[in-house]
């Protein structure tokens, strides 16, 4: 019977939890999704052991981690598909995800990847792709878009961008932005 009431976590595991996913962002975001759990526990100031038993996998961890990025991702999408212009749009989503991206290169495994286990993220994935391929429509109808181009070919601009790597987040920001614009000149008509 007391299998079937929802498990609330007591106040000090709930604590270790928020610092784990912190941890974990920080890490991620610094390091990319190769990092290990360890470098992940002893940032967070717990041992390994707690850190497997609330995050079996850095599958699980990730998903959990970047629901609020892939909500930003999605939200983004959303917000520039609103846009009355759909080539500006376009223009902004690039701009706003790969600004995101640099502030956070964790969100890039995120986002290309389709975890599993993760149900959530997945289906958020899902919808700001969507978006994404209902702006990307509109856009080419308004011919400034290259009739040629492909979603495919967004990701792999968002994947280039997580390649730039630079010792503080501005200069990364800075060196996105920069790309942000070579991109948007490639994908015009």
């Amino acid at each position: 019977m007391t299998d079937d009431l929802p498990h609330k976590l007591r106040s000090d595991a709930l604590d270790n939890r928020e610092r784990i996913l912190e941890a974990a962002r920080a890490v991620f975001a610094a390091e990319g999704m190769d990092a290990p759990m360890r470098e992940i526990a002893r940032r967070a100031g717990v041992g390994p052991a707690t850190l497997y038993r609330r995050f079996p996998t850095k599958q699980a961890l990730a998903a959990e981690a970047f629901t609020e990025q892939m909500q930003a991702c999605r939200t983004i999408a959303e917000e520039e598909l609103a846009d009355p212009d759909p080539w500006h749009g376009f223009c902004r989503v690039i701009e706003r995800l790969f600004e995101l991206q640099a502030r956070s290169r964790g969100v890039t495994t995120a986002f290309t990847s389709a975890f599993p286990h993760a149900i959530d993220l997945a289906a958020e994935r899902e919808r700001t792709l969507r978006s994404l391929a209902e702006l990307t429509r509109r856009a080419k109808e308004t011919g400034q878009l290259r009739s040629d181009f492909v979603l495919d070919d967004l990701i792999l601009m968002f994947m280039a961008n997580n390649g730039l790597h630079a010792i503080s987040t501005s200069t990364r920001v800075a060196a996105s932005r920069r790309f942000a614009a070579l991109a948007i000149r490639a994908f015009r008509a």
